[in-house]
């Protein structure tokens, strides 16, 4: 259930997504970074940290989901036909091993069925997809946002591993997909002539292959060692093998490069041996990596296991493990999130942790602080976990200074001078985030959800970015997300061509740029309201179910009306994915006269459309389906999945909007209930009837 995640956690992943993001936009399509690579790292780490312990974290607006930010305006963009996918982490033995048995339960397989796993290392690069029509390489594309990417062809043709032509009998479309990356040596060479030249000196290797790719002059990439491992595929007329392995082999026909220490796997002992192999060796490697990909051989079971959010179920990413060093701890900052929480942030002596210069750390909340009893002056370990990100371990007591005193967590947000309080969960229990109750009131709350509100997943007004919307706030020209749409009218007394960085054709395009978004579909208008707890998944889910705004709208004033006891609270977490925390969420922010007059005040600027009903191409798209009972021809789990994958609406309980309840042995009150309101009530061999097996 989606309310098992503590709301200090998804406070906390909300706004390391929307800062993330952030600075996302700034370095991949600005080339105008605002923080530090470690600053950077820190902050992604964290994330990354929160989703290994809440698996249920991991949605498409999480940039663990995705590579670098949505395509610069200086190529082309590329929609890819099948999204470019991100892997779930892995941390330890047990991950893998429980990652194995996910899969056993998934498939219904019993524990003496083989399960070959196809293991290869992690290269720490740059997603690339290739398109070849007729042997022929028609189009390459960086991975962007996982749905559509940069128009780099020109560029990848420079790479010496891409061939332009393959062999005859290879099949009519394929997408080869893989990284491009730098070696060391290449990275080493390319560095010391940016510095002879007195140009950019890149971080590392990654950051470097990155910028070579994105080159606007292609005769520059040709100049940098690029090299390329496939390792998967997207759009395809046909498959050359039946399993992943098999795959391989024919892109190392096809004269691709694939990673030599890509090896077959039979157990979790013949897994970890690889790892501990690949681990031992990483150092003498003439690339970064940074653990090892693990997918399960057989392509069969691949397709039946699918995906979660955007994640394949058949593939996880083991990590190495963290370094550690040791650092001062110089002070502790209080950053005030889009909606109000306050996050302690370590500021460090600069200290290297293998390989990267660490300058900050995430301290979570004001009892992590307590418990690790970290204090001013202190010398900590910090740790780099998951080889990427910094975080705090404990001090060393022998070097605490005489004066180091316990640190005092403000009472009050250092933003608006509100008073900050924490909340008292449904169970009773305290909260552990300190929020903010100063609202829209807090310019820190209120700047970050303006920022929030065009961010690249919102209403993705181009133009209008961080710099602006800090602008037109200090001088108290948008306070509120309607009044985006009204500078328009306003700029007889705004004067916007008169103001630095503006003029005539600037301010022409930025008034383009938001008419441009006076239409925005249902699902992008709710996850741009920036509502706690309401993520772009959650958004996709409720527009998928209600279509509309208003019909949302209505069962959501029911749910506000008669409360969590009520019919309407009881439909809304009725569907799969949906819990009192995001149904508590809106309910809340509906409840506040101040948050309907935003609303209505924004709903005269902009024109909601209905969400895309599901395509109409199967028996069951647009139904509503709940399983119940025992079922035999498949699991639960992928049951829901083939349901959703053909359009359907998975509910965990029966209610008179019910289409199908779907009854395996065991059937108990949903089967009654069903048939006291009339649903049609289906055995699983009906079901895979009705849906084509």
């Amino acid at each position: 259930m989606s309310d098992a995640i503590p709301d200090d956690v998804r406070e906390e992943h909300a706004r390391l997504v929307t800062e993330i993001r952030a600075h996302d936009t700034r370095y991949y399509q600005d080339d105008a970074p605002s923080v530090s690579d470690a600053e950077y790292d820190a902050l992604r780490q964290r994330l990354l940290s929160l989703e290994a312990e809440h698996p249920a974290l991991v949605t498409p607006d999480s940039p663990s989901q995705t590579v670098g930010a949505a395509p610069a305006s200086g190529f082309s963009k590329v929609v890819h036909a099948r999204p470019m996918l991100s892997l779930g982490n892995a941390f330890s033995e047990e991950d893998v091993a429980e990652f194995l048995q996910r899969v056993r339960r998934f498939l219904n397989l019993g524990e003496d069925e083989p399960v070959a796993i196809n293991a290869e290392p992690k290269i720490d690069g740059l997603s690339a997809s290739l398109r070849y029509e007729g042997g022929k390489l028609v189009q390459g594309a960086t991975r962007g946002d996982g749905r559509e990417g940069e128009n780099v062809t020109a560029n990848l043709r420079t790479v010496d591993d891409i061939p332009d032509t393959l062999p005859d009998g290879v099949p009519e479309v394929f997408e080869v997909r893989g990284e491009v990356y730098m070696s060391k040596s290449a990275f080493a060479a390319l560095n010391e002539a940016q510095a002879a030249a007195e140009k950019q000196i890149y971080a590392n290797p990654r950051n470097a292959a990155a910028g070579s790719l994105r080159q606007l002059d292609s005769t520059v990439t040709a100049s940098r060692k690029l090299s390329f491992f496939a390792y998967s595929w997207g759009e395809t007329s046909d498959l050359p093998a039946d399993t992943q392995s098999g795959v391989l082999d024919a892109f190392r026909n096809w004269g691709f490069s694939v990673n030599p220490l890509t090896r077959l796997c039979h157990s979790v002992d013949e897994i970890m041996a690889l790892y501990r192999e690949i681990e031992t060796a990483r150092g003498e490697l003439d690339y970064d990596i940074d653990g090892v990909v693990y997918k399960i051989d057989r392509l069969d079971w691949q397709e039946r296991l699918g995906f979660v959010s955007r994640s394949p179920r058949f593939a996880i990413a083991h990590k190495f493990p963290a370094e550690k060093a040791t650092t001062l701890l110089r002070g502790i900052d209080i950053q005030v999130g889009r909606t109000g929480s306050l996050t302690p942030v370590a500021r460090l002596e600069p200290v290297t942790v293998g390989g990267v210069v660490v300058s900050n750390a995430t301290l979570h909340n004001e009892d992590e602080i307590a418990r690790k009893d970290v204090r001013v002056g202190d010398t900590v370990t910090v740790q780099r976990a998951g080889d990427v990100i910094p975080q705090i371990l404990g001090h060393l007591p022998d070097k605490r200074p005489a004066d180091a005193e316990p640190f005092a967590f403000p009472e009050t947000c250092p933003a608006c001078g509100s008073h900050a309080v924490r909340d008292v969960r449904e169970n009773g229990e305290m909260d552990v985030r300190r929020r903010c109750t100063g609202g829209l009131i807090c310019p820190a709350q209120a700047v970050e959800r303006l920022k929030h509100f065009v961010s690249r997943n919102g209403f993705d007004i181009e133009g209008l970015g961080t710099k602006q919307i800090e602008m037109f706030y200090a001088a108290g020209e948008v306070t509120a997300p309607a009044d985006i749409f009204t500078l328009k009218a306003r700029n007889d007394d705004l004067k916007l061509e008169e103001r630095e960085g503006f003029g005539d054709l600037s301010v022409k395009n930025l008034f383009e740029a938001i008419d441009a978004r006076r239409e925005i579909g249902l699902d992008r208008f709710l996850f741009a309201l920036g509502i706690r707890n309401i993520g772009q998944q959650t958004s996709r889910v409720l527009a998928a179910n209600y279509l509309s705004l208003e019909a949302l709208l209505t069962v959501l004033d029911k749910a506000v009306e008669e409360g969590p006891e009520g019919e309407a609270w009881s439909e809304l977490t009725g569907i799969d994915g949906i819990g009192n925390t995001a149904i508590g969420a809106l309910t809340g922010f509906l409840d506040e006269p101040h948050n309907r007059k935003v609303l209505d005040d924004l709903l005269a600027q902009v024109t909601v459309t209905d969400f895309d009903a599901p395509a109409q191409d199967s028996p069951v798209a647009g139904k509503t389906v709940v399983f119940t009972g025992t079922l035999e021809a498949m699991t639960r789990d992928e049951a829901k999945a083939r349901a959703e994958s053909l359009g359907a609406k998975v509910s965990g309980s029966v209610s008179k909007k019910t289409d199908y309840l779907v009854a395996g042995p065991g059937a108990g009150s949903k089967a009654k209930k069903a048939a006291d309101l009339g649903v049609t009530t289906l055995t699983e061999q009906e079901w895979l009837d009705l849906i084509g097996g």
